[in-house]
């Protein structure tokens, strides 16, 4: 696909094939189980259509969404493709679903009710997905719901199960007992509903072994690079790398600070970087005084805050060498020597809030996906 031509001082590369080769080494991995995608927030800030469209190419032929508006942009694009919405079946939405032939699932039973009176009133609907809650306490039918659906199953007369489903809350921490319990509330569960595809396991859970696998998964993150857990070299290849424009360097000596507040002094003679991003365009401000940047294969600090528009590294060491930085130059401000998972370590939190912070203000460079 062509660059984006803008005068965006700074860039985001999307390495849609990189997307591709995750979700085949999942599929191989979790094989003879078989593998969806979720897309939801714009595809984890890549772009959900495109990033859809790369995915289908692979071979995925189930997406997830969080919102209905997201799965209507997925379904549009990829008509024949099985949509689901996560978060949800509200009442008086049902006629959407209908409209647009996507999946809800049901996570509670009142929604369940409200869709088998939909289904028995009109004919052609979309299958539905079924969810309780096994230790997240968040969404799907509580235990109690559980039992008493159980105990008479009639409510789900009439609806076409696709996927009966849960979440789990502890995954990217390997050794937590809460996952086998969960592992084990789940198959219980199942054991005491109609059949239908059985599916557990999101990006981190996928790596805790067969045993979460059941009939299908659900990667999210770990389709954009993002580390499953902290207890194994991360199997993901890296899918982005963004690059930002230093817009000025500048020679700054003690006493003299650096950005607002005040919060980084020179100690000495030190030559600063300007670059043209900041935490409009998702690099977050916790990264303030704490981020690392990188020319080639040479690391530079950042010192000072984060602004909504500009940072600064301080790049004195690079000075009268061959990776001397000046005005005009890239940075890699995430890259194949910092990924999102080391930024994100960098800003105490996880990658998921790197992808999706990432803003609209970046040109967008899109490799392969076909």
């Amino acid at each position: 696909m062509a660059a984006n031509t803008s005068y965006a001082p700074s860039r985001l590369t999307i390495d849609l094939n990189a997307i591709q080769d995750n979700y085949k080494t999942i599929c191989d991995y979790v094989s003879p189980s078989r593998s969806g995608a979720v897309v939801k927030a714009d595809g984890y800030g890549l772009g959900e259509v495109i990033v859809s469209k790369a995915l289908y190419n692979a071979g995925c032929r189930a997406f997830f969404t969080a919102h209905i508006d997201e799965a209507i942009a997925v379904k549009q694009a990829i008509p024949d493709a099985s949509v689901s919405v996560m978060n949800g079946l509200l009442a008086g939405e049902e006629t959407v679903y209908k409209e647009y032939n996507l999946v809800p699932t049901l996570n509670s039973l009142d929604q369940v009710k409200i869709w088998q009176k939909f289904c028995r009133e009109n004919d052609n609907l979309p299958q539905a997905n079924l969810q309780f809650d096994t230790g997240m306490a968040r969404l799907g039918l509580m235990p109690k719901e559980l039992d008493e659906l159980c105990e008479d199953l009639s409510p789900l007369d009439g609806i076409n199960l696709q996927f009966i489903m849960s979440h789990m809350a502890c995954a990217d921490e390997t050794s937590h007992p809460l996952n086998r319990k969960q592992q084990q509330e789940f198959t219980k569960g199942i054991a005491r509903l109609p059949k239908a595809t059985a599916m557990l396991a999101a990006s981190s859970a996928i790596f805790l072994g067969k045993d979460w696998h059941f009939d299908m998964v659900r990667p999210g993150v770990a389709l954009y690079g993002g580390r499953p857990n902290e207890d194994a070299p991360n199997p993901m290849k890296q899918v982005i790398k963004l690059e930002g424009k230093v817009v000025q360097v500048r020679e700054v000596n003690a006493p003299e600070t650096v950005g607002y507040a005040a919060s980084y002094e020179a100690k000495d003679r030190r030559l600063i970087a300007t670059v043209a991003a900041g935490y409009a365009d998702g690099y977050i401000r916790s990264l303030s005084n704490t981020a690392t940047a990188y020319k080639n294969e040479k690391a530079v600090p950042l010192v000072g805050r984060v602004s909504m528009d500009v940072l600064t590294f301080d790049v004195t060491h690079l000075e009268n060498t061959a990776n001397e930085v000046k005005t005009g130059d890239m940075l890699d401000l995430i890259g194949p020597n910092h990924d999102i998972n080391d930024l994100a370590k960098e800003a105490g939190t996880i990658p998921y809030e790197i992808l999706t912070s990432l803003g609209k203000r970046y040109a967008r460079h899109y490799i392969g996906g076909e």
